[in-house]
């Protein structure tokens, strides 16, 4: 999805787009939010980053931008994570995934849902303007932004990452910063001359175990912080009492080892 958008805006980015493919599955096969979502909010930064530049207002808008592709791919599908699409996730047997996108067609379906989901987010996305704040939240806005920010990313890719927030537009989905490490470890990899990271990749894996020995074994947003963010200035009053901040950290630890 990250590919295809990024081509509709005529702004390929080879590395981003091959480093995000671990999301699919939502997440490494874990049956979150599907990864047309993942894709689909990166692209969402990139062109809030495009269009408001190097500053805050990027970062809100990726978010903002996020939330509406949340809601319309709900709109669209009833759901927004793999498992209640696919019935699948990584502790299905093959025998299973092979009934479910052989013999039923998954792939197919699949296939036609990410078609005609390319084209309404490429319009919510398209839609994307700066706005002029007067009141502007408390810094940092976003706990993607931030991790991307201490990882030692480019503007553009803490822009990129910022949408992701909260579990995706903060609709309270499996952390979006975990997410976020997932996508940035894939661009290290590539830099340095890797190989695509799979869904076995022990790197992408020891991050997420890393993730859920200090989370209770948890890997959603809301049930980590116990409630959803209603809106950007709660998320960015959250951060700014150091709401996530041992998961910020220790995920940017793992990433600068890498």
């Amino acid at each position: 999805m990250l590919r295809v958008l990024n081509n509709a805006f005529d702004h390929p980015l080879k590395i981003e787009e091959n480093a995000v493919m671990p999301l699919a599955g939502g997440i490494m096969q874990n049956g979150y939010q599907c990864g047309m979502l993942w894709g689909a909010t990166l692209s969402a930064g990139a062109h809030a980053y495009r269009n408001c530049g190097n500053n805050i207002e990027a970062e809100m808008m990726a978010m903002k931008a996020a939330k509406k592709l949340v809601d319309t791919f709900q709109n669209m599908h009833g759901e927004i994570n793999c498992y209640e699409i696919t019935d699948i996730n990584r502790s299905s047997s093959y025998l299973k995934m092979f009934y479910v996108f052989l013999i039923k067609g998954k792939t197919f379906g699949c296939f036609n849902m990410a078609a005609k989901y390319a084209k309404a987010a490429f319009n919510e996305i398209n839609s994307i303007h700066c706005d002029q704040y007067t009141d502007t939240p408390s810094q940092p806005v976003s706990c993607t932004a931030e991790l991307a920010r201490k990882a030692g990313l480019s503007e553009m890719h803490i822009a990129m990452a910022a949408g992701l927030a909260g579990g995706i537009g903060l609709c309270g989905g499996a952390c979006g910063a975990l997410g976020a490490a997932i996508w940035i470890y894939g661009m290290k990899v590539l830099k340095r001359g890797g190989s695509n990271v799979d869904y076995n990749d022990t790197g992408a894996l020891n991050l997420i175990d890393s993730f859920l020995k200090v989370n209770d074994y948890k890997f959603e947003c809301a049930e980590i912080v116990g409630r959803k963010f209603e809106n950007i200035d709660d998320h960015a009053t959250f951060l700014s009492k150091s709401g996530c901040a041992d998961n910020i950290d220790m995920l940017a630890s793992q990433l600068a080892s890498i």
